[in-house]
This record gives C-alpha cells, sequence and structure tokens, in this order.
C-alpha cells in the first residue's frame, strides 16, 4: 500500500503511562530510569513475535536492549513492521553474519591515535565522549562499543583527546559523539565545550545526537544556556521515519533552534523501515516545518548482524532521483557511502550527466529532458529575430 502521511498529525501523549505525573513524565532523568530493557519488560507491553524473541535473547551479547517510555509510545503494538519496532526491538537476524560484514565497519580504531578520538580527515576529528544511548537502534554503526554488551571495554578519555586537538593545529573541526554526548550532564558539557573553545584552532563544534529524538525532554532551557554560552554549537540529529517527528521533537528542535543551534538531519536507508521515496519525502518535509535541514541518507554501514537492513543502492538512488526537482532544493539530503574500512564519505547520485566534451556538457534534468551547456562560445548573426529563443532552443536536445 503505497504510504500516505498524516500532514496534521503532530504524535504526543502519554500513551502507556497516562497514569504518570505530567512531572515526571518531563523530566528526561524520569525517562531514562524508566527505560525499557528486557524481555519481561516488553511482554508486558505488547505481545513479541518468535523472531523478536529470539532477537532479544541474542541482544545481551550484542547490544543492549533500552527503549525510553516516550519513544516505545510510538510503537505501533499489533503491527510486526511497524518503522519504530523494527528500529529498536531486537530480531533473530543480528545473529546472522556474512563474510562481508565486519565488527569496525569504518575502521574507526585504526585512525584512533588515542583512546576515543577518531582522526580520519586532514582537518576534522570525531571525539567518542561516551558509550552510552537513551535507546539502541538494531542498525548502530559502534554497536561493537556502545552499551558495552561485546566486553569491548570503551572508556572515554578526554584528557587525551583535548590533549591531542590541542596539539595539532591542523583540526579546526570536532565532531562530538559516542554513544550520545547529550547523556552527559550539563556540568560536564559545559566544562567540555568550554575546553574546546579555549582552543584558538578549533573552529566548528558539532555534536551528534539521538537524544531530540528518543528523549526530547533533555532539551531544557537549561541545555540550551550552555549552547548559547558556546555557540554556535552546530548539531545532527538522527531521523529515519515520519513518526519520529513528534510534537514533543518539534519542540524540542524549536528551543534548540531558538538558543542560536543549527540544526541537520542525518538518516539511515533501512529495509521496510523508509526504503520508499514517499516516505523519505514525507520525513524531509516534516524535518524542514521543525527546522531542521535534511543533512545526509547513509546507505547502511556493514555492521555485523546487519543484513536484514540492508538496502540496494540502487533503490537509494531512485529515492535521490524522487527528490531532486520534485519537492524543494531545501529536502534533498546527500545520500553517500561511508566506505567501508574507514575511506570516509563518498556521495552516490543519479546520474544526471550523459557526456562532457571539450564543447558541451549533455545532461537530463529531473523529468529526462535532455539539455546541452556550451563550453565554448559560438556568436550568432548579430540583430537576428528572435535570436533569445535560438539560443534557448539550442540548448534544449530533445
Amino acid at each position: 500500500m503505497p504510504y500516505t502521511e498524516d500532514r496534521t498529525a503532530w504524535y504526543e501523549g502519554q500513551g502507556l503511562w497516562q497514569h504518570i505525573p505530567a512531572s515526571d513524565w518531563s523530566d528526561w532523568v524520569w525517562q531514562l530510569k524508566n527505560r525499557i530493557t528486557s524481555v519481561a519488560q516488553l511482554e508486558e507491553r505488547m505481545t513479541l513475535t518468535a523472531d523478536e524473541k529470539a532477537g532479544c535473547l541474542f541482544a545481551t551479547q550484542k547490544l543492549a536492549l533500552a527503549i525510553t517510555p516516550y519513544f516505545f509510545n510510538l510503537i505501533d503494538r499489533d503491527d510486526p513492521n511497524c518503522p519504530i519496532r523494527k528500529q529498536l526491538i531486537p530480531r533473530g537476524g543480528e545473529a546472522v553474519v556474512s563474510e562481508e560484514e565486519m565488527l569496525d565497519s569504518l575502521g574507526e580504531d585504526e585512525h584512533s591515535p588515542v583512546p576515543g578520538l577518531v582522526h580520519r580527515y586532514p582537518d576534522r576529528v570525531l571525539f567518542l565522549v561516551t558509550d552510552r544511548c537513551a535507546a539502541y537502534c538494531r542498525y548502530c554503526t559502534r554497536s561493537r562499543l556502545v552499551s558495552n554488551a561485546q566486553d569491548y571495554n570503551f572508556h572515554p578519555e578526554f584528557e587525551q583527546g583535548l590533549k591531542y586537538i590541542e596539539t595539532h593545529p591542523e583540526i579546526r573541526d570536532v565532531l562530538l559523539s559516542g554513544g550520545d554526548p547529550l547523556l552527559l550532564s550539563d556540568k560536564k558539557l559545559d566544562n567540555l565545550l568550554s575546553r574546546l573553545r579555549a582552543i584558538k584552532h578549533v573552529e566548528f563544534i558539532r555534536i551528534g545526537s539521538r537524544i531530540p529524538v528518543f528523549l526530547p525532554q533533555r532539551i531544557t532551557p537549561e541545555l540550551c544556556e550552555i549552547f548559547k554560552k558556546h555557540g554556535p554549537i552546530w548539531m545532527s540529529i538522527h531521523t529515519n521515519h515520519p513518526k519520529e517527528a513528534t510534537a514533543e521533537l518539534r519542540a524540542a528542535c524549536e528551543r534548540l533552534s531558538f538558543a542560536g543551534v543549527p540544526l541537520g538531519n542525518q538518516s539511515v536507508l533501512l529495509k521496510g523501515i523508509n526504503d520508499d521515496a514517499e516516505v523519505m519525502k514525507a520525513l524531509m518535509h516534516r524535518l524542514l516545518r521543525m527546522r531542521v535541514r535534511p543533512y545526509y541518507i547513509y546507505q547502511m554501514d556493514l555492521i555485523t548482524g546487519g543484513a536484514h537492513f540492508k538496502v540496494d543502492v540502487r533503490k537509494g538512488i531512485e529515492i535521490i532521483r524522487a527528490l531532486r526537482g520534485h519537492t524543494t532544493g531545501y529536502a534533498v539530503p546527500q545520500y553517500v557511502i561511508d566506505a567501508p574500512g574507514g575511506g570516509g564519505k563518498v556521495p552516490i547520485n543519479p546520474d544526471y550527466v550523459e557526456k562532457i566534451t571539450d564543447s558541451e556538457v549533455v545532461f537530463r534534468n529531473y523529468e529526462g529532458q535532455r539539455f546541452r551547456y556550451p563550453l565554448t562560445n559560438t556568436p550568432l548573426p548579430a540583430g537576428s529575430e528572435g535570436e533569445r529563443d535560438l539560443v534557448a532552443g539550442a540548448m534544449i536536445v530533445d
């Protein structure tokens, strides 16, 4: 059935937790303390499929189970194919590993000069500041590291990381990630951002976080004041489906925007979740309405046990083709593959260019019409009637 968006609905409410005082529900610490973290807690609230039960039993060996009450409310408990349910509840496919998959699919450990810091690109570093998240995505690139289910024993080394950044003046851009940096206390975040701002050659500070999506209650006025103090702090959030675009997330994004935090979104292309042009278009439109600019669509990394999420790259190209020209350019993210083993992000685009010669470029537009763009200047006879129309017509090949 084709996807149709309810453009007026901004999902909200306490759902199964109606009996909880609103003051607790809006408290991010309460949300964390009351996460669903076991099969028993899931089965109290929904009927699991056999595949989900098998996945939950295996999850303790790969990546912990955790879902905030707020985000659990978005799950359709009667639909095993619910796009929210698929992202958070383990399935048996996680135990199946193919020979192409890798524990460290992006080669981060190889590019880590000190624990918790990845220096792959010339002028920027990835600073992993925690191994914890509010909830755990079953397709997580760092499933080897976060939640410590695989006994990876990652411990952030703030001082070593800061010293490395201080002593490498080529670093102008620092991305805080993890785990999720917004799980740090206000005091720790304030101190970390202050230390980074004190490094003169650091011009650009970013945070990658799914906390606004999993735990919008965390975006408090106090946290926003910290971002104002050290701004501009750029942030990439992570949504994959329009159902995640709730009234609470919209309010959290507004608070961040009004605090001077530019917002972008990163999505992962996932089978049965968002591998559909209409679903992706609806998500991009919702993001813009929340003051969030679509930034990346990632081809899923080759993580171990992730094959059941994998989408054909040609489908990703088809989705970009369905967006480009058919909606505003602001709603068209860049589709990328993060090259396996540490090659960095490589853009993947529809092939609009047919040929380039010394004299012209021939290409097709979003409707499939062919055009030519001349690379040399060929003067027309001066004073010709309809000269402009002739020039314009010459640009259209068919």
